[in-house]
């Protein structure tokens, strides 16, 4: 089996369904957009405006920990309430 344009390549090209293709392409940038956010927010909240150290002081280091689970934390509780409004709302259509 060859990975360089043998006829099983062919094949895999073939099957690859475009509407997966922007499904994974929406969630990446979903998942960079978090990213993003959570650097932005606790980094403005955790790390010192004067750069003294190379590293993280420990109480930054625990900051950083803290904030970036509670962003987690709130985004999955957010995320479970809009699906919810969504099975209400598909449920209310029917």
């Amino acid at each position: 089996m060859s990975f360089f344009g043998g006829s099983g390549y062919q094949q895999q090209q073939q099957q690859i369904n475009p509407q997966n293709i922007a499904l994974a392409e929406q969630e990446l940038e979903m998942v960079t957009d978090l990213f993003n956010r959570i650097v932005d927010s606790c980094h403005k909240k955790c790390i010192s405006k004067e750069y003294n150290q190379n590293d993280l002081s420990q109480g930054e280091a625990v900051c950083i920990d803290r904030c970036v689970a509670k962003f987690i934390e709130v985004n999955a509780k957010v995320g479970e309430k809009m699906q919810q409004v969504g099975g209400q709302q598909q449920q209310q259509q029917q």
